[in-house]
C-alpha cells in the first residue's frame, strides 16, 4: 500500500501541471475562437441562439478530444501546450473552410440557421477526433 500512496504523491504535482496546462488551453483557445469569429457567441447563447449554441458547443468538442488525446498520451506539459496550439489553429482553419463552403456562415449562424451550424460542428468535431489520433501516435 505504501508504494502505491508514493505513486499518487509523487504523480499528483504532474497530473496537476497537465491538467491545468490542458485546461487553460481549452478556455484560452475558446477565447481566441470566439475572438475570432465575427459573431458574439455568448450573447447569441445566452438569447437562446440554438445555432450558435450547436456551433460553440462543436468547437468546444473539437478542442477538447484531441487535448484529451494529447493528455494521455504526453511526458511534458511542452508536448500539450504544443498540440494545444496546433488544435487551436485546425479548429480556426475549419470555421473558415466550411464558411467558404457555405457562404455567409456567420450570417446563417447569427439568424439561427441550425443546419449550418450542425455541419459545422460536426466539421469541427471530426477534425479533432483526427487530430487526437495524430496526437497518441
Amino acid at each position: 500500500m505504501d508504494a502505491i500512496i508514493q505513486s499518487i504523491i509523487s504523480g499528483a504535482p504532474v497530473l496537476a501541471l497537465h491538467l491545468v496546462t490542458t485546461f487553460a488551453i481549452l478556455v484560452g483557445g475558446m477565447g481566441i475562437y470566439m475572438w475570432i469569429t465575427p459573431y458574439e457567441d455568448i450573447r447569441l447563447v445566452r438569447e437562446g441562439n440554438t445555432a450558435a449554441a450547436v456551433a460553440l458547443g462543436g468547437a468546444f468538442l473539437g478542442l477538447a478530444i484531441p487535448l484529451a488525446g494529447c493528455l494521455a498520451g504526453s511526458v511534458t506539459s511542452l508536448d500539450i501546450l504544443l498540440w494545444g496550439v496546433i488544435t487551436v489553429i485546425v479548429q480556426l482553419i475549419c470555421f473558415k473552410v466550411v464558411d467558404l463552403v457555405l457562404r455567409g456562415l456567420p450570417k446563417r449562424i447569427a439568424a439561427g440557421e441550425l443546419a449550418s451550424a450542425i455541419f459545422l460542428a460536426f466539421v469541427k468535431i471530426s477534425a479533432g477526433a483526427i487530430v487526437a489520433t495524430a496526437v497518441t501516435r
